[in-house]
């Protein structure tokens, strides 16, 4: 769908759902289209200007939203940069519109915009390597400052959230697609991948979910979801978040810059940033190999589940990588 077919389909809906909200909006422009569609407001009084997201029908329930704007100013209160949150008129976090063109409903919520660029864009840029070591040992202070206040926090009464544990990464439904079903794999293939999915639902059966190793999780804290301005970083995008072990957060941005030739320095400097604000216990540090394994599997799922995407640069890769890995476990 091109932008002006989506400004068709989405942007009436967008108006009617910015009428619920404080602001006065006098433009409205769209940002992007992934899961959700996502248009910046600007408030007419002051110049202000705000990100509302209409989500994606099916993917979460009212309850599951609410509960991650409940995380969210959590999170702030505890001193973590996160998007600033903005309640309807009557209270209400999220309101709900129909979009004309699909007949579909979806829920509307409304943040504060905030400043400043996407970090892979910045990483993508820079060729200086001291600069891209700060980032990810700033990320990982990052991380771990989230893991803190998540292990130690409370969820308020009626507060829900996906599991994102053994099954909702390695069972027969796996949260983000059934990964040995691309359409790219072998019979081989996809008999390899199956053994393995086995063999790590049962070791991810056997970690532990104390709260120190395993709580509220981002999920999707890659440098995508991140923005810079100049020392801040601020966390966006918490629409995978849910309960898992912090080693899956690790592995996503390990991941991230996995490919590289000095991935290993970049790891260390993640995991220095990491451990200077919160330990990681010698057990959750030796199964991070596994859980970049089962984000590679998750990334393949996702776009299994997506056939309309154009198949990403460096896709052929990552999967070699995972078969690769994979076939290890199998003679280990």
């Amino acid at each position: 769908m091109d932008r002006e077919a989506i400004g068709r389909t989405f942007t009436p809906a967008a108006r009617a759902a910015l009428e619920a909200f404080p602001i006065d909006a006098v433009d409205l422009a769209l940002v992007s289209l992934a899961e959700n569609v996502t248009f910046k407001a600007t408030d007419r009084r002051d110049g202000s200007a705000y990100v509302l997201r209409l989500h994606r029908p099916g993917y979460h329930t009212l309850d599951e939203l609410i509960s991650e704007r409940a995380w969210i100013r959590a999170l702030a209160d505890a001193g973590v940069d996160v998007p600033s949150p903005v309640s309807a008129r009557d209270g209400r976090d999220y309101v709900p519109v129909i979009i004309p063109a699909t007949g579909e409903q979806r829920f509307a919520g409304l943040v504060r915009w905030t400043e400043g660029r996407l970090l892979s864009e910045v990483l993508a840029e820079t060729g200086d390597h001291g600069t891209i070591k700060n980032y990810f040992a700033q990320l990982g202070a990052l991380a771990a400052a989230m893991h803190n206040q998540a292990s130690g926090w409370r969820p308020p009464p009626g507060f829900k959230r996906r599991t994102i544990d053994s099954d909702g990464l390695m069972g027969e439904a796996p949260l983000w697609g059934p990964f040995w079903e691309h359409r790219s794999l072998s019979a081989a293939e996809r008999g390899l991948l199956l053994e393995a999915r086995g063999w790590m639902h049962e070791r991810l059966m056997r970690l532990s979910r104390a709260p120190s190793v395993y709580s509220l999780i981002h999920a999707d804290m890659h440098p995508g979801n991140i923005l810079v301005d100049g020392g801040r970083l601020t966390v966006i995008d918490f629409d995978d978040a849910g309960f898992g072990w912090h080693q899956y957060d690790i592995a996503v941005v390990l991941s991230y810059w996995q490919s590289k030739p000095n991935a290993a320095e970049i790891e260390r400097a993640f995991l220095g940033g990491y451990s200077a604000v919160r330990p990681v216990p010698d057990e959750a540090l030796a199964s991070i190999p596994m859980f970049r394994l089962i984000r590679g599997m998750a990334a393949i799922g996702w776009l299994h589940q997506r056939p309309e995407l154009k198949t990403p640069a460096g896709f052929e890769e990552r999967k070699a990588w995972v078969l690769e890995q994979c076939a290890a476990l199998r003679q280990a």
